[in-house]
């Protein structure tokens, strides 16, 4: 098999200390606009969230409210899915960290580790951050605090450690054959500067609280949250089962030494290997990724997969990280105030429209910043305005001149001024953009076939043509409803629910509004379409 038919997405799981926030979403987001669009390319995806709800950090913050820890973790984990469930996020499996499966992977994990010498007990003193959940070197305190900006306490204890040294060449070598391991590239920089600084091996187990999974066979010692979370990757796959079909399907087959550009990507998309970021061998019958903040690039780029090294199993394809968001140039911090809650942005705005502005300010891999001035005009200029006035007044016009009845044209007339769009540009472009995770630019593509399409009804006049030329007229007519099919494939996955109302106003059949049907397949003639509904509303 020639290029990859399985995908794999997945969510970091969230941990519960607190409600979800525009970050939580942008990261769900991203994930769900990709999966879309790859189960349009004809893919079998799979697309995994969840919530981490061990740690000290957990124990503390149900304290703090009265309640029991897994009382707690129940509470707020049903907000996360809330959250999914409200933006439209259409993941295939919910993973908590206290489910019983999650609890046979992870100790799974930890026992092939020990079978292989990987783990050994030792104690640890250094500097912890409860908030981080996370150990740092003296070196890394800025200001007697964390990287991140939170309180450090020294921490001086019995511990397990993992030989995490002992991976740092084998780490190395990785990110050097696999350049789009860690995507972008700043990223992978900074992670190869921090391997290259000299690893350590890391304290994988904690004895000062109770939350958490248990080292097997010494219950005293409650395993590192982080491994504990990471291993959710696997567990929504079957693990331990490796003989798992969604295991075998998802992550074991994806396992490559060398890669090269995938056939879907430099075949079908027509691009140089050098340019494609989604990559995979050409053995490989899978592609699996890992999307995550910039702030836990860490976590997945040097711990795990040197675990997976360790304990012999098949690394992801790529970490893909994402920037944070400001809130009007300002960081987001609860003293400030300034939290963004994006389930109230959607009851505000509309779910689409959330997920349209946050897909269209940030450029991937940079800070995104968050501006309701900015939303509005976005939804208005480009929604409402652009979009959705094409597609209203184009079918409001073939109703006015043709009864609402799809003009039958002569396809070899449309040339020239009427020619066609260039379809397989279209897609070549979409799908070049999709492989770096530019969404914005897929969707400045769209804006740009919608700016086309309005200024090429002005600049035709077919109101006038129904009067002189109506053979023309009709030419026009239909390469406009081509132009709005055009945009309502393209916008499925960026705004589900206002691309399906598009593509049911021109009768499109639901086979075809795949990717592949940008080139091939049109506008029925002779139907009657419906008098036009509005898919976009100005915010006044």
């Amino acid at each position: 098999m020639e290029q990859f038919e399985n995908f794999y997405i997945t969510t970091p799981i969230y941990y519960v200390n607190d409600k979800p926030h525009i970050g939580h979403a942008y990261t769900s987001l991203i994930c769900d606009v990709t999966a879309r669009f790859m189960k349009l390319a004809g893919k079998n995806v799979k697309f995994t969230t969840g919530t981490d709800e061990h740690g000290q950090k957990i124990e503390k913050a149900a304290k703090t409210k009265g309640m029991h820890p897994k009382e707690f973790t129940d509470k707020v984990s049903v907000s996360f899915r809330k959250l999914a469930e409200f933006i439209d996020f259409q993941y295939d499996d919910f993973i908590r960290t206290t489910e019983e499966r999650h609890e046979k992977a992870v100790v799974a994990l930890w026992d092939r580790l020990e079978e292989r010498g990987q783990i050994y007990l030792d104690s640890y003193s250094g500097w912890y951050s409860v908030s981080d959940e996370a150990f740092y070197q003296e070196s890394e305190l800025i200001d007697g605090k964390a990287p991140t900006g939170a309180e450090v306490e020294w921490v001086k204890e019995e511990s397990y450690f993992f030989r995490l040294s002992s991976w740092q060449n084998k780490l190395l070598e990785l990110y050097k054959n696999q350049p789009n391991f860690i995507f972008p590239e700043s990223r992978k920089n900074e992670v190869i500067s921090f391997v290259k600084s000299g690893l350590t091996d890391l304290s994988i187990s904690r004895i000062n609280f109770n939350w958490g999974i248990k080292v097997p066979g010494n219950d005293k010692h409650i395993i590192y949250v982080w491994v504990d979370a990471l291993t959710s990757y696997l567990t929504s796959i079957g693990f331990p089962n490796t003989e798992n079909e969604e295991y075998k399907k998802f992550w074991a087959e994806s396992q490559s030494v060398i890669q090269v550009a995938d056939t879907w990507i430099q075949k079908e998309i027509q691009i140089p290997a050098s340019r494609a970021r989604m990559t995979s061998n050409l053995a490989d019958n899978s592609f699996n990724i890992h999307v995550i903040g910039k702030d836990i690039l860490r976590f997945h780029a040097v711990y795990w997969p040197a675990i997976l090294l360790a304990a012999d199993l098949p690394l992801p394809k790529q970490i893909v990280v994402h920037g944070w968001w400001l809130n009007e140039g300002k960081k987001i911090s609860k003293s400030l105030g300034n939290v963004i809650d994006p389930i109230g942005l959607a009851k505000e705005f509309g779910v689409d429209q959330l997920r349209y502005f946050l897909l269209r300010e940030a450029s991937f891999g940079q800070d995104g910043n968050f501006s309701k001035k900015n939303m509005i005009s976005r939804i208005n200029s480009e929604l409402a305005n652009n979009i959705g006035n094409l597609v209203q007044r184009t079918i409001s016009f073939l109703h006015k001149r043709c009864f609402g009845v799809v003009p039958t044209v002569d396809k070899s007339l449309l040339k020239g001024e009427e020619g066609l769009p260039n379809y397989r540009a279209i897609f070549n472009q979409v799908m070049d953009h999709l492989s770096k995770y530019e969404f914005n630019h897929i969707i400045l593509l769209i804006i740009n076939i919608s700016s086309e399409a309005n200024a090429y009804i002005d600049k035709s006049t077919p109101w006038i043509l129904s009067k002189t030329d109506r053979e023309r007229m009709n030419l026009v007519i239909y390469k406009l409803l081509e132009y709005i099919r055009i945009i309502g494939i393209l916008l499925q996955p960026i705004v589900p629910r206002p691309a399906e109302a598009i593509l049911d106003q021109l009768q499109i059949p639901k086979e075809q509004r795949d990717l592949k049907s940008l080139c091939g397949a049109y506008v029925s003639s002779g139907i009657t379409l419906h008098k036009p509904t509005p898919v976009f509303l100005r915010i006044e």
